[in-house]
């Protein structure tokens, strides 16, 4: 707490040398990932919190952390409150906030790196309209004022980029560049800016080791008609062979270069997402003359839409996933009955063994979410985020969230495990999370639906009973790229995109009583064409529009003992019954003679219970 106390302190101090009466830090770097190094993790430094969305806002004399629904327990967890007042992302937006507690004339502070171009010109409004000027900060000498408070602030890490072969990702570089060059045409622009890191990973076929958990290089691009591209990022970081795996037309510059090359684009026409392209690239490209046509990165569609190639990958990313996610309840199983109830911590790393056994594994695809008894209750909980030992507890239930890139695809996964005799009201709502699992799992959509459009499928059960959760159904997922990838979501919030063949998703509901149990059943699942002809939806054929459905990727068993077979309809049993027949038999050749009977125990139909 002394620590935090003194750095803000020492923001004030640089504040007030600016002539600053507020300064935004937002839970982002320059390059707006969702996952960033230790070196740009600020919002952090300066209070504390360690979730992945957040905004802190200093001002002269009280600071303030607005957090979203995930966080509203955590925060409170590791934010000292006599420092920091908390208050709720969505409901008391930052902006609007601010303007009402600032006087007119005021000056409120912002690196138009850390935040996006739409964002940097609705805060210009919102808080120009109360007549209080919004200072970019980068410009002066001590950059981000952040940056120059923190003394011991890590290096950056230097790590050489990966070639990803065709054989796994489907396409060449050239041909997607040329591809998604020729459409800016249609736009009219001459070139566009892709600014996400992933995108410019998946569009040059090359994965990194920038960024803990995202297996991305940082940096940005300008991609030209012609399919031409300007990788802006550390040339240290391009291995040997790069020119050929990429073919013709990439030129590699470092990211200081980018302000000159943007000069000789005056008067040229430049796509750029206003949502996920810094502010900062934006404004040098006005200052340099050019225009700019707010559209969606050109490559964020493309990305999504995984070919068949991709999709195989996925299949057998998730069928070695599912080996060591079925070792490891095993493993937990018998640990339990022997009476030795572990800490999260040793689960989470006895978990992270097992998938490294795996072929073609490398990270974990984001901080496993191992959750005993009370803490499941804080759906993005993280053990390596509290000073506290907490250990599996007996009659309750364990949530664990976890996930691991491979070379040819991501997986991510999320089992409640029965420990011991759960209370009755654990089962019944675990139930209830999985019937609607089940509804979404089982939907079937014209062409054009959205993931906003679906989402009630899963909460349908839980609403009922006046119940809910305070997160999204389901969030994209990228081939050995981000485990949250756009633009496809399933959530209550509108989201215009609509769910095409080839994007993976995650089907993920649950429920969560604070200070007693969580429940989440996660499985990634992958659009397809509805061949109208599933015998659970006794069609045979398919007269109507076309149709889309979700293929499951992920292979684990849901533990039975958590369930109240009352709650089910036959349908939904029949459902259970062959999706654990499918798990068993994808994945038993794989096993151990031990590993295999475990399995046959966990997937045992229902009527067997």
């Amino acid at each position: 707490m002394t620590d935090i106390a003194e750095r803000l302190a020492r923001v004030r101090q640089h504040m007030s040398s600016q002539g600053l009466d507020a300064l935004i830090i937002p839970r982002a770097d320059e390059y707006l990932g969702e996952y960033i190094p230790e070196r740009n993790e600020r919002l952090r430094w300066i209070s504390g919190f360690t979730g992945s969305a957040g905004v802190v806002i200093v001002l002269r004399d009280r600071a303030v952390i607005f957090v979203d629904g995930r966080y509203t327990v955590q925060v409170r967890k590791q934010v000292p409150e006599d420092l920091f007042e908390v208050l709720h992302l969505v409901e008391t937006p930052h902006l609007p906030w601010l303007a009402e507690q600032l006087q007119a004339t005021s000056r409120v502070g912002v690196d138009p790196r850390m935040h996006p171009y739409r964002w940097y010109q609705d805060a210009r409004k919102t808080l120009g309209e109360a007549g209080i000027e919004l200072v970019c900060t980068d410009g002066n000498a001590d950059d981000n004022i952040v940056d120059a408070c923190w003394d011991d602030r890590p290096d950056p890490l230097v790590a050489t980029a990966l070639l990803q072969p065709e054989s796994l990702t489907g396409r060449s570089s050239l041909d997607k560049r040329r591809e998604i060059g020729a459409s800016l045409a249609g736009q009219g622009a001459d070139a566009a800016l892709v600014f996400a890191a992933d995108s410019m990973a998946w569009l040059l076929n090359i994965r990194g080791q920038d960024v803990p958990c995202l297996p991305v290089v940082l940096g940005y691009g300008l991609l030209f008609g012609d399919g031409r591209v300007q990788f802006f990022t550390d040339p240290a970081k391009i291995p040997e062979g790069f020119e050929a795996h990429v073919g013709e037309g990439v030129e590699v510059l470092p990211e200081a270069a980018a302000p000159a090359a943007f000069k000789a684009l005056s008067g040229k026409k430049i796509l750029a997402d206003p949502d996920t392209a810094n502010a900062r690239c934006q404004l040098d490209l006005l200052d340099a003359g050019a225009g700019l046509i707010a559209g969606a990165d050109p490559v964020i569609l493309p990305k999504a839409c995984k070919n068949d190639v991709e999709i195989q990958g996925m299949r057998e990313a998730h069928i070695r996933d599912g080996v060591a996610v079925v070792r490891f309840l095993r493993w937990l199983d018998e640990e339990v009955a022997a009476g030795r109830l572990h800490s999260e911590a040793e689960l989470s790393d006895c978990l992270y063994d097992f998938r490294t056994r795996g072929e073609h594994f490398r990270e974990p695809s984001f901080d496993t979410i191992s959750a005993a008894a009370v803490n499941a209750a804080m759906c993005h909980y993280n053990h390596l985020n509290t000073d506290e030992v907490t250990r599996l507890a007996m009659d309750s239930a364990y949530l664990v969230d976890s996930g691991g890139q491979y070379l040819d695809g991501t997986t991510d996964v999320t089992r409640t495990i029965a420990i011991g005799t759960p209370p009755d009201e654990i089962r019944r709502r675990f139930t209830l999370v999985l019937k609607g699992h089940i509804a979404l799992d089982q939907a079937v959509f014209p062409a054009g639906t959205t993931g906003s459009q679906l989402d009630v499928l899963a909460r349908q059960f839980l609403w009922n009973e006046g119940l809910d959760y305070d997160h999204g159904t389901g969030h994209g997922v990228g081939s050995f790229l981000s485990v949250h990838e756009g633009p496809q979501r399933i959530a209550k919030q509108h989201n215009g995109h609509a769910l095409k063949p080839g994007m993976v998703v995650s089907n993920e509901p649950g429920y969560y009583k604070d200070g007693c149990y969580g429940i989440r059943c996660e499985n990634l699942v992958v659009v397809r064409e509805w061949d109208g002809a599933l015998p659970e939806h006794g069609a045979d054929t398919n007269d109507g529009p076309p149709m889309m459905a979700f293929e499951a990727l992920t292979l684990a068993p849901f533990d039975q003992r958590l369930l109240e077979p009352s709650l089910l309809t036959q349908p939904e049993a029949d459902w259970i019954d062959r999706y654990h027949e499918q798990v068993f038999r994808e994945l038993s050749p794989r096993l151990d003679e031990a590993d295999v009977a475990w399995l046959q125990q966990a997937t045992r139909p229902l009527e067997a219970t």
